[in-house]
């Protein structure tokens, strides 16, 4: 009765309560699983890390998605978590759950790409070969997104109001600056990579350019590969038909009625309507009523 009822409320949860959910089960099935079977969170995990290497993303392609559900830590996982419930609210307010989505999916994308671009192309990255993983890129594209969409938005801070275009651009530009002598340079650029693309995204859609419509759709597409497709039910039509002597019988009467209509017609061509009887005027009158 109790897992029916765990089942029923995240099916009727938010998106965003559903991402946290996700994160949340990912972390805990990992460690109870390394746990039991003795082994590093790590290796479990290695098909859904992101490596820095590009051909071992051409073997695991889901992996530049994947990356951004899994966590290591605890206060890893808490602080992104808690970045997400806050700035999701505020994505919630303005846009639908699948736009949250888009943002979340295409924002760890997007740090995952800068992420690998860093570690193959910018020779400061050539001696600390690595993976990646965590939400911290969605979560930046999320609060990036909204704090450019809705820069002047002011959220109570303790005893001051403070805008989101503040806190954005004071934990980008914290980002930025811890690069070059961060042990974690790696998960730094998958942040900027993430806030790009928030960015991006949100001064787009301000110009009437929705860029994740085509994620959206596909989303979409691929849902509808699972939903069961249910049969429409068949519809037997009964036609009613008349016996054969009742159909011979009415054509028969109307071609009488149709042959005294006309020599009614003719009479009054030559001698006009007045020359009609009454009997042939009720006639007239009845045929027209039954056209």
């Amino acid at each position: 009765m109790a897992a029916t009822n765990l089942s029923y409320k995240y099916k009727t949860a938010n998106i965003l309560t559903k991402l946290i959910v996700i994160n949340v089960a990912v972390f805990l099935v990992v460690y109870l699983a390394s746990f039991f079977l003795s082994m590093s969170p790590q290796y479990l995990s290695r098909w859904f890390v992101l490596s820095d290497d590009f051909n071992t993303l051409l073997f695991r392609p889901w992996s530049i998605i994947t990356y951004g559900f899994l966590h290591f830590g605890f206060f890893h996982i808490l602080f992104n978590m808690l970045w997400l419930y806050w700035f999701g609210q505020f994505v919630l307010n303005l846009f639908t759950g699948k736009r949250l989505l888009t943002v979340y999916l295409l924002g760890a994308a997007a740090g995952g790409l800068l992420f690998m671009l860093s570690y193959n192309f910018f020779p400061v990255f050539e001696m600390k070969r690595g993976f990646l993983i965590g939400a911290s890129g969605a979560v930046t594209a999320i609060m990036v997104f909204i704090a450019t969409y809705t820069p002047n938005t002011e959220i109570r801070l303790f005893t001051f109001n403070i805008k989101l275009w503040h806190i954005a651009l004071f934990l980008f530009l914290f980002d930025l600056v811890r690069i070059p002598s961060s042990g974690n340079a790696g998960g730094l650029m998958a942040h900027v990579g993430g806030a790009v693309f928030g960015f991006v995204y949100a001064t787009q859609l301000a110009k009437g350019n929705d860029i994740g419509k085509w994620f959206e759709n596909f989303m979409d597409w691929i849902a509808n590969l699972f939903k069961p497709r249910t049969k429409k039910p068949f519809k037997k039509v009964h036609r009613t038909t008349q016996p054969a002597t009742r159909r011979s019988t009415s054509k028969t009467e109307k071609s009488e009625n149709q042959k005294k209509v006309d020599s009614i017609l003719d009479k009054i061509g030559k001698s006009g309507y007045e020359s009609l009887t009454k009997e042939e005027k009720d006639f007239l009158f009845k045929a027209g009523k039954e056209d």
